[in-house]
């Protein structure tokens, strides 16, 4: 991280939407993580269901990151688990905390919602982010929902 300040979320707003669409992961990782502009178009028309907020360093725009709260993704109505629906972080800001910094700040949010697991799911691949997720605590599920496997961190 580049300056003495921690990190932040902010909301998307007019000051930060095109640094949010312009946020591209690196071409590997591209198979694993929806655009910016594709999970903005989920919030809009899901607005009860995501939390979506840029990753601010200082003045800078360094990723993405959407939870999702109490959404019936196995189309089940017998589970409305919250977690985290997105995350980007910019290509050559990757590797500086930002993607652990903005989990954390997921698990905060959902923790003051009184949600006590946090789930995820990811694409399996050489370049996916399971070790990334599983270094932060995940403990990976034999669940997998449209071939993405799932992790639960307790809160």
């Amino acid at each position: 991280m580049t300056t003495a300040r921690a990190p932040r979320l902010e909301k998307i707003t007019p000051a930060n939407l095109e640094a949010a669409l312009a946020l591209r992961v690196r071409p590997e990782q591209e198979f694993a993580v929806d655009p910016v502009a594709h999970s903005l178009a989920e919030a809009y028309v899901r607005p009860d269901k995501a939390w979506p907020r840029v990753i601010v360093d200082a003045d800078r725009v360094v990723g993405f990151v959407m939870a999702f709260l109490g959404f019936d993704w196995r189309d089940d109505g017998t589970d409305l688990p919250s977690g985290l629906w997105r995350l980007n972080i910019a290509a050559d800001e990757q590797g500086k905390g930002y993607g652990r910094f903005a989990v954390n700040a997921v698990a905060e949010e959902l923790r003051r919602r009184g949600t006590k697991a946090l789930h995820v799911t990811w694409h399996p691949g050489e370049h996916g982010p399971e070790d990334f997720y599983l270094a932060l605590g995940f403990e990976k599920t034999a669940e997998k929902v449209d071939e993405e496997h799932v992790g639960v961190l307790r809160l």
